[in-house]
């Protein structure tokens, strides 16, 4: 797929999208990141990006026409205009993105960005919680890496995509690796039993039980899954 970033800086992206799962499926030609530098768009010798806002008030506000020279050209993306304004992220977002051919995402910055831009050049909007940054450059790196690894091949083994946290409405399970004891602490012995059907209720048993000691609001609407094992 193909995503495209419209940004102020796109020298922020250069490293995070150079290493990692981000990086290889690059390398492999199945995810395309393509950065947009709004600068190039900005209006008179100063390329200005930002203006005082209608009404007064507290800061700045990124002028419409910039975006909409930037926009304007990837009509027939679906396009997502990263603000504190708009819903959480969630994985079922993440989902239905990595879906379509091509993505983009518009990095917001300064007080806010001019609603007509909501309006008329983007599909929606988004945000990765309930608080505020300097800009959407760090949400669109976070949404590129939960998008790109749900590309088919990016991930090595999909069952693993499969049985993450958010996926099942539960948090994952603790997980343990060699040496089976360090330092006096030791895995579970279920774990080391080779029984499997064992094994899977003891997981489907942490599941439930770290879900409702650390996100319970996952649990409001009942868990569809077969139930708590006890």
């Amino acid at each position: 797929m193909r995503i495209s970033i419209v940004t102020m800086f796109p020298e922020f992206f250069a490293s995070p999208l150079g290493v990692g799962i981000v990086g290889r499926a690059m390398e492999a030609g199945l995810v395309e990141v393509d950065l947009v530098d709004l600068r190039r768009h900005g209006l008179g010798r100063h390329r200005q990006l930002d203006d005082s806002p209608f009404g007064g008030g507290p800061g700045m506000v990124m002028m419409i026409e910039p975006l909409a020279a930037a926009l304007d050209p990837l009509q027939g993306t679906h396009r997502v205009l990263l603000t504190p304004a708009g819903p959480p992220v969630t994985q079922a977002t993440l989902d239905r993105w990595a879906l379509v051919d091509a993505l983009t995402l518009v990095c917001g910055r300064y007080e806010g960005v001019d609603q007509r831009v909501s309006d008329h050049f983007v599909e929606e909007e988004a945000s990765l919680g309930d608080f505020v940054l300097a800009g959407g450059e760090a949400a669109a790196l976070a949404v590129v890496e939960g998008v790109a690894r749900l590309v088919p091949g990016v991930v090595g083994n999909p069952d693993s995509v499969e049985s993450e946290s958010f996926r099942t409405g539960l948090l994952e399970e603790p997980h343990y690796t060699r040496p089976a004891e360090f330092r006096g602490w030791g895995v579970p012995e279920v774990l080391l039993s080779g029984d499997h059907a064992k094994v899977e209720e003891w997981r489907l048993r942490m599941r439930m039980a770290r879900t409702r000691e650390r996100r319970p609001d996952l649990l409001d609407g009942g868990f569809a899954q077969g139930g708590d094992p006890g």
